[in-house]
């Protein structure tokens, strides 16, 4: 056992950016996070805490947060027990578990997936990545080549190649979740997910992906839908994520011009999650 500090962020509307804070934070030695309806609270061990690196985190100061958060101190605990407590296992459906290491198996589902949870939408708690993984699940990915751009923890990567995918390329510009992806990788014993740190870059010159998943944000998936569009097959899928209901408009818009159908959509609490069709005129 050993003594944390507690580092509390106040964030009225939980920011659709939430993720970014949580790999910069675990970047920074912060191991274990929460959020509540206002708040964003991270945990490190008292030894790696400094105020310095705490205050230059950029999202911090992007939105001012650095102003108003507060840091309190956390004597000595069963961390192992409290960690195993804020992460249960999350069933996508009767068929498909999502769990991290220390959580027992279930033989009775199809598709058992270890995930190290450094981050709590790693295991599938946060609602775009429960969401695409239900889609995922809903669709037949046999023999496609896939391509997971922003695939943080990878664990829709995974998924897609316990359900046949041919081949499965991941990409994230943050050298934690490339690292992460790697891990995971190994740990369910994938063989033929090949990771790449980088953004929309690294794919200008493919164009023949049957499937691409982007759990992103709106500015980037508005940004680089070109891009997605481009290296799909005709009559390939995109699967987006990462964004309000509200922007699904926007979303369906630039795609249309990107020739992307709308196909159709999920929605949990205000996120959404959806299917486009590429068709070429």
């Amino acid at each position: 056992m050993m003594n944390y500090f507690r580092v509390i962020v106040p964030i009225p509307d939980l920011s659709e950016d939430i993720e970014v804070l949580t790999a910069l934070m675990a970047m920074n030695g912060y191991d274990s996070f929460e959020e509540t309806s206002s708040e964003f609270i991270a945990y490190i061990p008292e030894d790696d805490y400094d105020e310095g690196k705490l205050l230059d985190i950029e999202y911090l100061n992007k939105y001012r947060l650095d102003k108003s958060l507060k840091t309190e101190f956390v004597p000595d605990k069963n961390w192992n027990e409290l960690w195993e407590s804020n992460y249960p296992s999350v069933y996508i459906t009767e068929n498909c578990l999502v769990r991290a290491p220390f959580h027992d198996s279930d033989e009775n589902v199809a598709y058992d997936i270890i995930i190290k949870p450094k981050m709590a939408f790693g295991t599938a708690h946060h609602e775009t990545t429960s969401m695409m993984l239900e889609l995922i699940l809903k669709n037949d990915l046999f023999g496609k080549k896939v391509l997971d751009i922003g695939c943080g923890s990878g664990v829709l990567s995974v998924l897609a190649s316990m359900k046949k995918a041919s081949s499965v390329i991941a990409v994230d510009i943050d050298k934690w979740s490339f690292q992460n992806t790697l891990e995971n990788i190994a740990i369910n014993k994938i063989t033929n997910i090949h990771v790449i740190q980088g953004g929309a870059e690294v794919i200008k010159d493919v164009n023949d992906f049957d499937i691409i998943f982007a759990n992103i944000n709106k500015n980037i998936l508005l940004r680089d839908i070109k891009c997605y569009s481009d290296a799909l097959v005709d009559g390939g899928f995109v699967y987006f994520s990462g964004f309000y209901s509200k922007d699904l408009k926007d979303i369906t818009e630039m795609a249309k011009t990107n020739n992307l159908e709308y196909l159709h959509n999920l929605e949990n609490n205000d996120w959404v999650a959806c299917v486009f069709k590429k068709h070429i005129i």
